[in-house]
Formats: C-alpha cells, structure tokens, sequence
C-alpha cells in the first residue's frame, strides 16, 4: 500500500513538470545542427550598442580584432598548420608551371639572379609580417594594419586588390587543374575537371578553418616531398646519372647562354618572381584564426629562409642545368607542356616519372585555389567588419564561417566555366591584368606598417620592449624592402611598356595587361578619399603617428607570464645541443 502511494506521488510529481522543451533532454539531429550552423554568431548587444555610435573610421578600429561585436572567426589552426602554410602556402604553379616562361624568357642565370633578389626582399617582410601578428592577431592582417597605421583609403584600396587577385586566381587554378587532366586524357570536355575540382574546393572551405589547414597540410607535404625529390634527381642528371649517362654540368650556360635577352629579360623576369611567391604572407591572414600567435608564428615565419633557399633556389638552379632556355617544348600551348619540372624529366628519358610529376602539379594547383578561397573570404570579411564594404561581408555563423565573403568567392570562381569559350586565354589573360600587381603592392604595405609602428611607438612614447616578436631584420629591412619593390614596379613599368619581341617599340597592349593594378589602385585610393572628405568633412590621407591606435586589437593576456613562458622555453633549449638547437630554430 505504501508503495502504490509512493508511486503515485512520484507519477504526480511527473506529470506536473513541464518536459514541453524537447531540445533540452534531446541532442539536435544531423540535419538540425548543420542546417544551424549557418545561422548568425551570437552578438554582444552592448558592444553591437556602441559600434552603432561611432563613425566609420572609429567602427573599422574596433572591428580590427576579428568582431568586437561578438561575431568572431574560429581560432582552429595549430602549430602543424600554421607551420605547413609558412612552408608550402607560396608554392604553386608560379614555381611549377610560371618558371618554364621567365627562363624562356630571362635565361638560366636570370632565373636565380631575380628569384634570389626577391628573396632578400621576402625575407623581411615576412618577418615583419610575424611581428605585426603577434602583437596584432587580427582578421584581414595586412589590409587591416593599412587601415589602422597609414590610412583607410590605403587600407580600402590594399584589401579591395587583394581579394580582387584571390578572386581572379581561383577560377584560373581550376582551369589549370582540367589542364592537369587532360596530360592524361583529353578526349572529355575540361568543363566537367573543372566542375569537379570547383566543388571539391567549396566543400573543404565549407568545414571552416579546420578544413582549410588540414588541406593544406597534406597537399604541402606532398609539394615538399615533390621538390625534395626533384632536387635528389637534379643532382644525379646533372652528375651523369641518368638513363643517358651524360654529364651535363653547366652546359647549357655556355650554350645556348645563362641570358636570353640581356637586362631586360632579368627585369622581366622579377615580376613573375614576385607573382610565384605569392602566398607567402598567407600565415598573416591566418594569425586571427591561430590558438596561439605568440607562440606559433615567430617559428613558422623563420621558416621562410629554408624554404626560399631550398624549395626555390635549388630548384631554379636545377632547372637551368637540366633545360635550356630555347627549348621548344617551352614555347608549348598546354599549359603542362611548358613546365620545365616535366621538361627535365622528359629531357632525361625517364618515361613514367613526368606522369608522376604531373599529379603532383595537380595536387599543387588544388592547394593554391583552396588558398584562393581562403585569402579572398578573410580579405572581404574583414573589409566588412570595418565598414569599408557593406556590413554583410562580415557576416559569420555559428561555425565561425564567413559565409557571405565565401559565397561571393564561389560565384566569382564559376567563371572557371569560361573555359568552354574559345578565347578563354585572353580573357584570363586580362582578368589577371585586374591584379597582377596585387603581390608587390600588398608586401610593400607590410613593410610600411611595420615601419609606420615602429614610428608610432617612438612617437608615442612607448617602448619596443611589449612587442612579444620583434623581427630580427629591424626595421631597416622593412625600409630596404619597400625601396626594392619600388625598383620592381619601374622594372615592370619598362618591360610591359617596350616588351621584348618589339623592336623597342611601345604596346598599349601590352602595358595595360601588366600594369593595369596600378591604375586600379589609385582610382580606388583617390575616389574613397574622395568618398571620407564628403562624409566626413576632412581629409585622411595619412593617420598622424601620434594617433596611430596601438592597443585595439591586441587579445588580452598577461604580458609577464607570457614572456616567463618564453624565457622558460629559451632556458630549456639552451641545455640541449647545439644541433638540436638549430633544427628546433630552423625546423
């Protein structure tokens, strides 16, 4: 009896409870939790509150950190990831593929003389880059500090050129990954390749950050196990040891000659020096996303000596061993055919390893589009958050994705499909002209906010002793950086005026193909100044370095723990041997 009443009691106390709010005793389906995946981040309202209040230019600096307003981009990459981008994030078919035209055009030597000048160049700005990052991990990078330490006009035009080069690079890597196909295959239409990959692509940026740093540390393995063994290779051809047993030598520098058309072929060859490396400042746009920046970054921007020195100056060194510059395979029409990688190969009467080769071009330009679409969807979403696009543009879901940037990166890419169109070459060829200078005007921007911080923090009082990363190339190499990226722009300003094959005669055609960036850049430039004087009734030309904002940005951290760790990490490795020492610096 007492039990039945005990039960009753129970059953009373049951059904009195309200159990109307099923989602809280039952997990959300697939289908449910990706269909809310793509709905809004939440939104600080106070923080939403005060963004309403100020103007533009004030809204844009409190945006710089990723979303004061609550909306903010995933920190899912760690140090594998970030260290794979560092490494393989500027290795693409400007190495594989772009090499095979500037040494038909430039000669062997001209291949090492710009790729090594614009190396020293690099360098600095990659490291000025690391320190920038460290103190400021914030989403956009480098449009975003343009913004912040030289002028929103600047800032506007540098983000807007850059993404505009991610935009246009995408849909042309797909066209480059059916061409990849057709090597083996081409009796199918290069439209249904270029369907394939385009989805493939989408899908991996659709996982998030997460996507995009585990696609990139496999496809980069792969390109570094390429290049290591091309340059094992290198070295037996070049020694004798090929199918042939001919001795090759330098060869090829005496006859047909290290140069193939003077100086001018040199200066040619800079520019696509500059757009093979490309790239290189992608670990920047990734610092926002990174768990550990402080941490992280210092090492993966050290690895850019190695990588110049062995994934690129070894290998244009082979190169120019193994094929000369007048080589007609050079002068082919697939896009494949003039990759001087394949070449060498062929050259050497290895019959099956060219095929290999090629799947790994394939895996390369996979990488770059992937990249593509990374670099433009962060480039326009931070041009969102600070205003200078419409405020959808940084629009982020629930998984940190910036769905809309993504979208637009995705229509643009559906461009790819051009190449069913006849004179697709010559479309491309002039949607590129839109941004081909886009590489050398962004790193010239990194190396001058890097000096214009470095200035401000004198300006302001204020020591370089709270930067966490200081690059070791100070800032005189920020400042040699900009005065050789000057030198290159009137190199290219020459070259596509008088190009070669005219008899030193000027092209309209040609100039405007290569250098139609700069115009851009300052139309852009000039109508968003305009733009600031009628909104808000003054110029910004440039920030006074007194007003330059130093602290918005910046996560919140304990700066003396941060540096103990550091300097207890440095205490630890100075114990170990020296070896170990330089491979942990290095590697």
């Amino acid at each position: 009896m007492g039990d039945k009443r005990d039960s009753e009691v129970v059953q009373d106390s049951v059904d009195s409870h309200d159990f109307s709010n099923n989602s809280v005793s039952a997990k959300p389906g697939v289908w449910t939790r990706f269909k809310d995946s793509f709905k809004p981040a939440e939104v600080d309202e106070k923080a939403g509150d005060d963004l309403a209040s100020t103007d533009d230019l004030e809204s844009g600096a409190m945006n710089a950190d990723g979303g004061q307003k609550g909306e903010s981009l995933k920190r899912g990459l760690k140090q594998r990831h970030i260290q794979m981008i560092a490494i393989g994030g500027s290795i693409g078919t400007g190495l594989f593929v772009g090499s095979g035209g500037s040494l038909r055009t430039g000669g062997p030597a001209a291949l090492l003389i710009a790729w090594g000048l614009v190396s020293t160049m690099l360098v600095p700005v990659v490291m000025s880059l690391g320190e920038l990052c460290v103190a400021f991990p914030v989403t956009g990078s480098f449009s975003t500090y343009a913004v912040r330490f030289i002028s929103p006009s600047w800032g506007f035009s540098i983000g807007v050129i850059y993404a505009l080069m991610w935009l246009i690079v995408f849909p042309l890597e797909l066209v480059a990954s059916a061409m990849c196909i057709l090597y083996w295959n081409d009796k199918i239409n290069p439209v249904a390749w270029v369907s394939l990959f385009y989805v493939f692509i989408i899908a991996i940026n659709l996982f998030g950050v997460k996507g995009y740093g585990e696609a990139e540390y496999f496809l980069t393995i792969v390109k570094i196990i390429a290049i290591t063994g091309f340059i094992i290779l290198g070295v037996v051809l070049v020694c004798g040891g090929g199918p042939t047993h001919e001795f090759i030598g330098a060869k090829y520098y005496h006859n047909p000659g290290a140069f193939a058309h003077g100086f001018k072929g040199v200066a040619t060859t800079f520019v696509t020096a500059s757009y093979s490396m490309a790239g290189a400042e992608m670990v920047g746009l990734a610092s926002a996303e990174t768990k550990n920046p402080q941490k992280v970054l210092p090492k993966a921007v050290r690895q850019v000596f190695i990588r110049l020195v062995l994934f690129y100056l070894l290998t244009l060194m082979f190169i120019g061993f193994l094929v000369p510059y007048n080589d007609p395979q050079l002068l082919g029409s697939n896009t494949n055919s003039t990759s001087p990688f394949v070449i060498a190969i062929k050259n050497a009467k290895i019959y099956a390893l060219p095929s290999i080769f090629n799947a790994c071009i394939l895996f390369t330009v996979v990488s770059v589009g992937n990249s593509a679409v990374y670099g433009c969807s962060r480039t326009l979403h931070s041009l969102g958050e600070q205003g200078l696009l419409p405020r959808i543009f940084g629009y982020i879901d629930r998984r940190g994705r910036p769905m809309v940037a993504l979208a637009t990166s995705a229509i643009f890419g559906a461009l790819c499909f051009l190449s069913a169109y006849e004179n697709q070459g010559e479309v491309f060829a002039w949607m590129l002209s839109v941004s081909g200078l886009a590489t050398v005007f962004v790193w010239f921007n990194i190396a001058l906010c890097h000096v214009r911080v470095r200035w401000a923090l004198y300006a302001q009082g204020r020591s370089t002793s709270e930067l966490l990363y200081k690059a070791p190339t100070g800032i005189i190499g920020s400042i040699y950086a900009m005065g050789f990226l000057l030198v290159v722009l009137v190199l290219q300003f020459w070259s596509s005026l008088w190009p070669i094959g005219h008899d030193g005669r000027a092209s309209a055609y040609s100039f405007f193909q290569a250098y139609l960036c700069a115009p851009i850049m300052l139309v852009l430039f000039v109508g968003h100044n305009i733009y600031i004087r009628r909104k808000l009734g003054r110029w910004v030309l440039l920030i006074p370095l007194k007003e330059v904002d130093l602290d918005t940005g910046r996560r919140q951290m304990d700066m003396d723990i941060i540096r103990a760790e550091i300097q207890q990490e440095k205490d630890a490795m100075a114990l170990k041997p020296f070896y170990v020492r330089w491979f942990k610096y290095w590697c």
